[in-house]
């Protein structure tokens, strides 16, 4: 890693700190529903078209924002409704004015299965700001076996069609990346372009839920490799912004494939509401990792006397990020991709890079994606 770089990092790691203390609430997410009406082979909440936990009714939600409201500046305070998928709540409409109402900008991540046109009016009208739409393939056969919705691919295409011709939407399409359409991401981007697309998130699939044992969806070091090299050469051409999730420490790709360092700010800024009431960071954090609930705790008390768990991260510095030279940068990874129960880190991405964690090194690549040893 270049001395420029290193620099860069250092300096990240004391805004990190600073954003640690100050924990500025930010960004919060509500699990509005777990229903769904697709089938996604990678689903983490493994949600159902007829969810075990009903819909939370918007009025328990719209208190929370109320209460926290004299705390933090709500035009500076993101709510993003997620699921399940939000589009399958007839009063989303309702949710959204509310929330507009109180000063809040809201958004959505959706499959885009619902978002027609008359639909999408009728969410502008009551104040949406942003809209988060999945695509995965850039042909019906990879995506709609992603998804598992015969129809799928072209519904997301005309959604992705009708956001990106909506003055002053904030919009991205995700992809998840997978070995049945790593090949295919040129095409995908080609795609994208055309459609006027000019933002796109590319994320691997973590292993929760029904991705756990699904040996499609984990790639191999030299598919992860390709991708990172796919994202920087793509971001290098200028075409569309591509990037890299939030997830996982990079080593020498980090600002190649998205525009920050690596940070992993659950429980720093960005806070949620689940479905059953329970209070945690990003909605892919539950179990150890709730920190109260809406109906016996106090939402604003819980932010700033709870998520030490989440604040101080020393504990994650255990088994192979214990002799880790770059855990100061990583701090243990994305909190998701660690074990609830034992805090075991499942997925390291140096690792997935080819290189051994403790000593730094990238083994040669035989398939010359990478035809050099890099030392960090």
């Amino acid at each position: 890693m270049d001395t420029k770089k290193k620099l860069i990092l250092s300096l990240y790691r004391q805004y990190k700190a600073t954003q640690t203390k100050q924990h500025e609430l930010t960004y919060l997410f509500w699990e509005c529903t777990l229903r769904c009406n697709f089938n996604c082979v990678h689903c983490g909440s493994d949600c159902t078209r007829q969810a075990a936990v009903p819909d939370m009714p918007k009025e328990d939600f719209l208190k929370v924002l109320a209460d926290i409201r004299p705390h933090v500046d709500p035009h500076k305070t993101m709510i993003v409704l997620t699921g399940g998928e939000p589009l399958v709540r007839r009063d989303l409409a309702e949710c959204g004015q509310a929330m507009y109402d109180m000063g809040y900008p809201w958004g959505f991540v959706t499959n885009g299965w619902g978002l027609e046109e008359k639909r999408l009016q009728s969410l502008l009208k009551a104040g949406l700001r942003s809209v988060t739409i999945s695509l995965d393939g850039h042909r019906e056969e990879s995506h709609d076996w992603f998804r598992g919705k015969q129809g799928s691919w072209l519904r997301a295409i005309n959604a992705i069609s009708r956001v990106v011709s909506t003055p002053d939407l904030v919009y991205d399409v995700v992809t998840c990346v997978n070995k049945r359409n790593i090949a295919d991401l040129p095409r995908l981007r080609d795609l994208l372009i055309s459609l006027g697309v000019t933002h796109w998130r590319l994320f691997t699939v973590f292993p929760k839920g029904r991705a756990k044992d699904n040996p499609l969806l984990k790639l191999s070091s030299d598919e992860f490799l390709q991708m990172m090299d796919f994202i920087r050469d793509t971001r290098r051409e200028g075409k569309i912004n591509a990037s890299y999730g939030c997830e996982g420490y990079l080593s020498d790709y980090e600002m190649e494939v998205r525009d920050n360092p690596f940070f992993c700010q659950a429980g720093i800024n960005i806070a949620s509401v689940l479905v059953n009431g329970d209070i945690s960071a990003c909605p892919s954090l539950r179990g150890d990792y709730v920190q109260g609930n809406i109906y016996r705790d106090d939402f604003w008390t819980v932010w700033n006397t709870r998520y030490q768990i989440m604040r101080d991260r020393s504990w994650t510095k255990t088994g192979k990020c214990a002799s880790c030279k770059s855990y100061k940068y990583c701090q243990g990874n994305g909190l998701h991709l660690r074990d609830e129960k034992t805090g075991e880190l499942l997925h390291c991405h140096l690792e997935m890079m080819g290189i051994n964690p403790c000593k730094q090194k990238r083994a040669v690549n035989n398939t010359n994606l990478i035809n050099k040893t890099a030392i960090l």
